[in-house]
This record gives C-alpha cells, sequence and structure tokens, in this order.
C-alpha cells in the first residue's frame, strides 16, 4: 500500500519516517522546497526523546508530484487546518475511485474533506502525539500519544484496520467507532491549549495555575456543551478527560484537579513543551490554525444557541497576537478570569 505524505512537516515527517524505516512504500510532498530538498539529498531526521534516526526516501513539491502522473492511494493529509482545501486540489486528477484520505490534522477537517472528495474516499484521524518542524530535514518528536482511526459513519471497515495495522510501525494506533467523540474531545482541549499560548510560558506552567483552573474548565466546557447540542459524546485521551469537565453540575473539582495535576505532569515531562499554537506566534511570526480549528465552534454554537463568551474572547486575543496587536502575557489570561468572574453561574 503506497502512502504520499501531503506535508511532510512535524506529524507527516515523523509518521512517514516511522513507516519508510519498517521498509513501507512512502513518498514525502511539501510545498517548502528547501525541506524537499534536504530529504532528497541527506535524509529526513526525526530526534525523539528515546532516539534520533535519518531516514532517506523521495519527496517532491506539489507540482512535482503531479508532474509525476501517477494515480494516488493512500494519502495522510498533514497540513494545517486552514491549508485543507488548498493542500488536497492539485492532487484530484491523480485521485481514483479507490483513493483514500486520512485527515491527520486538528478540527473538523473531515467535514470539509469529505465535500471536497466525497465522503467514501475519507477517512476520520485522531492524532494527539507533539512534534516540530525545526528547520529543513529536521523534526522534533515529543513521543508516542493515542492515535485513532475511524469511519465517518462509525463503522469499522478493512481498510482502517489495514491502516492500523501498517501504523503500529510507528505506534500504538487503534481504531474507533466514535471518531467524532475524539475530534471533538480533542477540541476541547485545544481550547486549554491555545489559552496556554497566551503568555510565553510552558503548557504545564498554564495548567499548574490553581486559581486559574476554574476560568480554563469553563472554556473548555463551552466547547463540550456545543458539542453535546451536536449530539455527540467526546471521548478523552492522554489525561485529559472531558467527563470530569462537562457537564458542569456533575463536575467533582477534587477529581479534576487530581486530573490536571496528572496532565501538567505530562506536558513537563514531554520534549515539547510549549505547544505548537504557541511555536506559531512566537517563533514562526505566522498564522495559527484558529480560524479553522476555533471559529467553527462559534459558528455552530450560534446556530445551537450556545453562549461562548470565553472561547469568543480567546479567539479575539490570539488573533490579536497573530496581528501583534496584543502581547504574549499573564494578563491576558487573568483577563479571561475576570470575564469568568462576570459571568451567571452555568446551571448545566
Amino acid at each position: 500500500m503506497a502512502i504520499t505524505i501531503i506535508g511532510s512537516g512535524a506529524i507527516g515527517g515523523v509518521l512517514g519516517a516511522y513507516l519508510l524505516r519498517a521498509g513501507k512504500e512512502v513518498a514525502f510532498c511539501d510545498i517548502a522546497t528547501d525541506h524537499v530538498e534536504k530529504i532528497n539529498k541527506e535524509g529526513l531526521t526525526i530526534e525523539g526523546p528515546e532516539e534520533t534516526f535519518t531516514v532517506h526516501g523521495k519527496a517532491y513539491t506539489p507540482q512535482q508530484l503531479v508532474e509525476k502522473n501517477e494515480p494516488l492511494g493512500v494519502i495522510f493529509l498533514c497540513v494545517k487546518a486552514h491549508h485543507t482545501e488548498a493542500a488536497l486540489k492539485p492532487f484530484f486528477s491523480l485521485m481514483t475511485s479507490g483513493t483514500q484520505v486520512v485527515s491527520l490534522q486538528n478540527g473538523l477537517c473531515e467535514r470539509q474533506i469529505s465535500k471536497l472528495v466525497g465522503a467514501e474516499r475519507t477517512i476520520g484521524c485522531f492524532v494527539n502525539f507533539s512534534a516540530d518542524y525545526l528547520e529543513p530535514g529536521r523534526i522534533l518528536y515529543g513521543g508516542v500519544a493515542s492515535l485513532y482511526l475511524g469511519e465517518l459513519d462509525g463503522t469499522i471497515s478493512a481498510r482502517i484496520l489495514r491502516l492500523k495495522a501498517i501504523l503500529q510501525s510507528w505506534g500504538p494506533a487503534k481504531v474507533t467507532d466514535n471518531i467524532w467523540g475524539y475530534l471533538w474531545g480533542k477540541l476541547s482541549y485545544a481550547g486549554l491549549l491555545y489559552a496556554t499560548a497566551l503568555v510565553d510560558e510552558t503548557m504545564a506552567a498554564v495548567v499548574r495555575k490553581e486559581e486559574l483552573r476554574d476560568t480554563l474548565m469553563e472554556l473548555c466546557s463551552e466547547i463540550l456543551e456545543v458539542a453535546d447540542k451536536e449530539r455527540v459524546s467526546p471521548l478523552g485521551f492522554d489525561d485529559w478527560d472531558p467527563s470530569l469537565v462537562y457537564p458542569r453540575e456533575l463536575r467533582d473539582k477534587e477529581k479534576l484537579n487530581g486530573q490536571l495535576n496528572k496532565l501538567a505532569e505530562r506536558m513537563a515531562s514531554n520534549k515539547k513543551t510549549k505547544s505548537g499554537i504557541w511555536r506559531d506566534l512566537a517563533v514562526r511570526k505566522r498564522q495559527t490554525e484558529v480560524d479553522a480549528q476555533l471559529v467553527p465552534i462559534l459558528e455552530i454554537a450560534e446556530s445551537q444557541g450556545v453562549e461562548t463568551p470565553l472561547l469568543s474572547a480567546l479567539v479575539k486575543a490570539i488573533k490579536e497576537i497573530e496581528t501583534e496587536k496584543r502581547q504574549m502575557s499573564w494578563a491576558n489570561l487573568y483577563e479571561l478570569k475576570k470575564i469568568y468572574e462576570s459571568l451567571p453561574e452555568k446551571a448545566s
């Protein structure tokens, strides 16, 4: 089974490297010409918590891959959520009825992909390991974490079982009959990660601030309330348990604080101690995925009649940091806290 990695940076580069090292047929594709050239000349190096290794494979720019003019079998789509359509469009002519597009992205990209290429070609994927593109041909890998494959209709198909088997070369990939539950679970976690990027600090440092926890958990609850209205049951992963956060009236503060302490320990022990969102803002000085990841939640919330004052304020603050109208600061989080303290008590 030939696999084409579209977007061979952090996530795509790590998965492609592990599969290639295991003897799988992998082609890398990326818009960064210097990254493509480096892979072709010197290989792709993965720097992980347990090992550093280099693989040698074939890499292409999108134009080169189109000019190759060969049908695409399995596509691992690993680009930023807001680049989904632009990344897939050049390859429409290379897709056959058997082409499978696996979304290894943040947000609800499966909805967009299924509209672009058809639901029958779309496979959902929840991926939670951390990685950073450091420079051409070099990627920092945070280590193994959850990865679930799922059909959009909840069936356990032969094709996702085959992909699960292939991905064992990377780590413990699993299949699920509730991929939307994992995607919405991660969106609630994404709210927390975006909040940690409001300050130039580690993720663990923010989560350990007990005086901010009620605010942060209400932020996550807004997202989980939207999922509830969409009739999705969000699922937990890697020390993040949405059921301890929402419904609000069932929240056990002692249990939740214990879980958040565990989450902070996990964050602190990861080789990547700050989020990719922070890196986009502070290092790469580029747009985050907020428009493709959190803004759609605001749109769904409005259609469902759910109020999201904290999520709205978070999105506004992230956008202002993107445009340098606002600086990273603890004051941004305490601004959210002030909004939280002005809210009437949530009853459900």
